[in-house]
């Protein structure tokens, strides 16, 4: 309900966005590299729009004028698929933009809202390969991300869930690593960069975990721990709700307040629990001693690595680029949240007098 809600605070907000968007570098027409090749041929590679880009989406109507304004600011047209619960809010921004883009000179159908409450219309959009749609991009929660993903014969742009990890090393600032780990789990739950797991280092585990247990507790949150996580919590009599933590809660993206939390013996061991249940999407460790931050952002194979900072810092706006498409968790062609440069592709153009080979 939250994220549907519409405030006049939030669709000036929304249009705050837009104004951002509107002062980035056009990123169509860069020149990514070029060269003068050994016989006198100019060679340049430089950015060119995706062509048609489709969004499907759940819930923030947000989403809708995001995405709309970067698919415009580099060159593409969109087709807009929010969820049906957002219908009639998603048709009123969607008209809003196409006023604009008529009072601008610019063609009304470079944004379009697929008309239609139903599933079939994913189901076109999913099938319109060589068609009308050049990539797709799905928004939202796993299960929508995984049957685009597996269903769809467009290629797809695949935005990954967000189980991400907070890790406190055993040299750490204890009041930094409270901070942190409450900004990340409790500022805002139901996104995809807050906090789902909290690694702790034995040695540190004693000092803080009491800590860290009251002031979840103070902020709602339930504690799903390990062994030595509830012995911390009894042993210091803490208020927090802590319960058993099973395979299923390293693996879970709560979006919710609730946290998994285990104590770890090293470094090493906080990366491989990372390696084995993480999404690829952010991870965090507090420490001061930067050798250990630096093997970690090294060993951390995740879009986004924070050191001594909160997880919720991975996204489009905080990263400068005024908005974001979605948070890319694969590898291939963009990964992280993705701004404008995500939404182009390069073409190469070879410039010669007469060259023949």
């Amino acid at each position: 309900m939250d994220r549907l809600t519409l405030t006049p605070q939030r669709v000036a907000a929304i249009a705050s966005d837009v104004r951002d968007v509107v002062t980035l570098p056009d990123p169509v027409g860069e020149v990514v590299r070029g060269s003068t090749l050994p016989g006198g041929i100019d060679l340049r590679q430089v950015r060119v729009p995706l062509g048609v880009v489709g969004i499907i989406y759940d819930a923030r109507p947000n989403v809708t004028v995001d995405a709309a304004a970067l698919c415009l600011k580099s060159g593409n047209a969109v087709l807009l698929r929010g969820s049906s619960s957002a219908y009639r809010s998603n048709t009123a921004l969607v008209a809003v933009v196409r006023d604009a883009l008529a009072a601008a000179g610019l063609p009304t159908d470079a944004v379009q809202l697929v008309p239609g409450e139903g599933r079939e219309a994913v189901g076109e959009l999913m099938r319109a390969r060589g068609l009308v749609v050049d990539v797709l991009i799905p928004r939202g929660g796993a299960s929508l991300i995984r049957t685009v993903v597996e269903q769809s014969t467009v290629p797809v742009i695949e935005t990954g869930t967000g189980n991400c990890h907070v890790y406190v090393d055993a040299r750490a600032d204890l009041d930094m690593a409270v901070e942190i780990l409450l900004n990340s789990k409790a500022q805002r739950p139901s996104v995809c960069n807050a906090a789902e797991t909290l690694l702790v280092h034995q040695d540190i585990a004693e000092a803080f975990l009491p800590r860290a247990l009251d002031a979840l507790a103070k902020a709602g949150v339930t504690v799903h721990g390990d062994a030595a996580v509830r012995a911390a919590a009894e042993r210091a009599g803490s208020a927090a709700t802590v319960t058993e933590a099973t395979d299923e809660d390293w693996a879970t993206e709560y979006l919710s307040y609730d946290i998994a939390a285990g104590v770890v013996p090293s470094l090493d061991a906080a990366i491989a629990h990372i390696g084995q249940w993480s999404s690829g999407h952010t991870e965090a460790i507090v420490t001061t001693e930067q050798a250990v931050a630096r093997r970690f952002t090294q060993l951390a194979d995740s879009t986004t690595v924070a050191v001594n900072a909160s997880t919720r810092f991975t996204d489009g706006s905080q990263f400068g680029f005024g908005a974001e498409i979605g948070i890319s968790t694969q590898k291939l062609h963009a990964r992280g949240p993705m701004g404008l440069p995500e939404l182009t592709s390069t073409k190469y153009i070879v410039t010669g007098d007469g060259h023949v080979r």
